[in-house]
């Protein structure tokens, strides 16, 4: 599982010009499940999202987390996190999970950002969405879980 992460101001996501998410200052995620993840994969995420010090202290330094920052998450899935794009000119996204997978462990996820104290919003799986944001930083960050480690 792949996440994007951006430290933003605001963002929300759209769905046939509807609002369906919106947050202000905090994290914007964007989620990629592959074939092969595991519910451990998105818990294992979504702690180290939860624990990603990405927001400046009083001296300057990103030394804070989003809770400790006053944030909020709004996390997008997303396929395209998946492309491979180190041949040719069109990315592949064989990697990526297909449906139900996909939604299952997006669904997990959102769940255990939520159970890590996240006030949160999502967007809506497998819609097409407009996604708006302004960056803060900008701040953005990848993170795998193939190559997480707890620390």
């Amino acid at each position: 599982m792949r996440a994007v992460i951006q430290r933003v101001l605001q963002s929300r996501v759209e769905v046939e010009g509807v609002t369906v998410g919106a947050i202000e200052r905090g994290l914007m995620v964007y989620v990629g499940v592959a074939a092969g993840d595991s519910l451990a994969d998105g818990a294992g995420l979504a702690e180290k999202i939860r624990f990603l010090r990405v927001f400046e202290d009083d001296q300057g330094k990103m030394n804070l987390d989003v809770v400790q920052a006053h944030g909020a998450v709004l996390a997008v899935s997303a396929f395209t996190v998946q492309a491979d794009a180190r041949k040719g000119r069109r990315p592949s996204f064989d990697a990526a999970a297909r449906g139900d997978d996909a939604r299952t462990l997006y669904e997990h996820l959102c769940k255990s950002l939520a159970s890590e104290g996240l006030v949160g919003a999502r967007g809506v799986f497998g819609a097409y969405m407009r996604v708006y944001c302004v960056n803060d930083g900008p701040v953005c960050i990848l993170l795998d879980s193939s190559q997480s480690s707890k620390a």
